[in-house]
């Protein structure tokens, strides 16, 4: 049975890597990059909740008991 000849996979490995790594470089480098973010206003505008108003009891769940 022949053996395999392994001699040239180094060079293959490696000029594939250099290939996909200047593919990827070119890649990016045609990427557009939007600008930077325009400052907006950051006030909290204040809603008008139904809960707001009122206080809500909250009970446990049926499953926990209480220890008290």
């Amino acid at each position: 049975m022949p053996q395999l000849d392994t001699s040239t996979w180094l060079l293959t490995i490696l000029s594939m890597i250099l290939t996909l790594f200047t593919l990827l470089q070119l890649k990016i480098s045609k990427h557009f990059y939007s600008p930077s973010p325009k400052l907006m206003n950051t006030k909290l505008q204040k809603q008008q909740t139904p809960w707001n108003h009122t206080w809500t009891k909250i009970y446990l769940p049926l499953s926990q008991s209480q220890l008290y």
